[in-house]
């Protein structure tokens, strides 16, 4: 189950509380006070484990609680701390304040661990109000109680390239054929319901992260269809990969200047992004009509046919454009295939150039 936006209740523990007792012992007439302090309240730590990959075993939890501190005992015996609690979070969480809407924290680095909630100070024990006026104190504090916080987790997933486009359009297959990612793959729209990750092996060494999202169709900004809920698992990527299916009854030009609004709606920062285009299932029309479909984009989008493709291993017999740094428009548009395998390599490759660019 992909659970991406939990809401919890994180308590600290309380501190116990001072202890008030006396010495007591046979041949010792001046034993005085000697009651132990409490001890502190654990405290609520995050830690960041890429082990885990969604927040679903938070599911049906709604209070998480630090142990309390035991209270002071006899004989100046401190009482024991309480545990703390960890909670375990995938890479990507943002810890964010319930009532006020706040990004409390943002944990994006595996291994990073942030103390969050401070637990309670334990009281102190009668030893410690002893004086020359009052030589037997049966006064000893409470613990400080421990710190409550209403907050939700909301998971954005942390890739390098996140593919854009309207359902059955591809993305599920190229992520499956390019990546270790095993998502459902069907002849029908709205196959992909969740985010799904993939490795992108370049090489022996070098590789990068692709995250699929379902489909998003016109209106999503608006709540229509499921893309719109996951768009947030592509705030973070670096570059993202327009794909337009040459195949579909939607006009190509219609599909990638819906993609470009639905995004620009969504969030600015997202549409402003650096991203590439792929003109996919060219293998279902003939090479002069992918060449046709891609030039309109080209017109569209204001650059010129670019054959600069082929230094990485491009079909040239298809229309291909390879931007320039600091040009604007897209940083390359491709004609791809993921079943007939044309370009898929040459995707890769000129993928993993424009993130070892940035």
């Amino acid at each position: 189950m992909f659970v991406d936006s939990v809401e919890l209740k994180l308590s600290s523990g309380k501190g116990g509380q001072g202890c008030s007792s006396f010495r007591r012992e046979k041949f010792v007439p001046k034993g005085g006070p000697d009651g132990g302090d409490g001890g502190r309240g654990g405290d609520v730590w995050f830690v960041v484990d890429k082990n885990t990959d969604t927040l679903s075993h938070f599911k049906g939890k709604t209070h998480l609680k630090a142990q309390n501190g035991r209270p002071g005992q006899p004989r100046k015996c401190a009482g024991k701390t309480g545990e703390s609690l960890y909670v375990k979070v995938p890479p990507g969480t943002q810890v964010v304040d319930k009532e006020t809407g706040e990004v409390l924290l943002d944990l994006t680095e595996d291994g990073m661990k942030v103390k969050f909630l401070e637990g309670g100070k334990g009281g102190l024990g009668n030893v410690h109000f002893r004086s020359s006026t009052n030589q037997r104190p049966t006064y000893a504090q409470p613990g400080k109680p421990g710190v409550e916080k209403d907050v939700r987790l909301e998971l954005k997933l942390i890739a390098d390239v996140g593919l854009v486009g309207f359902p059955n359009v591809g993305k599920s297959t190229l992520i499956s054929t390019v990546s270790n990612a095993h998502p459902e793959v069907a002849n029908y729209e709205f196959t992909t319901i969740t985010p799904k990750l993939g490795v992108v092996a370049i090489d022996e060494y070098r590789s990068f992260v692709m995250a699929d999202i379902p489909g998003i169709i016109e209106g999503a900004s608006d709540g229509r269809g499921l893309g719109i809920e996951f768009l947030k698992h592509i705030e973070r990527t670096k570059t993202l990969l327009l794909m337009v299916d040459a195949a579909n009854y939607r006009d190509v030009t219609h599909q990638y200047d819906a993609l470009k609004k639905e995004l620009e709606r969504y969030s600015e920062e997202l549409a402003s992004r650096p991203f590439a285009i792929a003109l996919t299932r060219v293998d279902a029309i003939t090479k002069d009509e992918a060449n046709q479909k891609m030039q309109q984009i080209l017109d569209m989008v204001g650059v010129a046919a670019n054959r600069g493709l082929e230094e990485f291993g491009a079909d040239m017999e298809y229309i291909g454009y390879l931007g320039k740094r600091g040009e604007g428009g897209p940083l390359f548009a491709m004609s791809i295939s993921s079943v007939a395998k044309v370009n898929i390599k040459p995707l890769v490759f000129v993928l993993g150039a424009m993130m070892e660019k940035r």
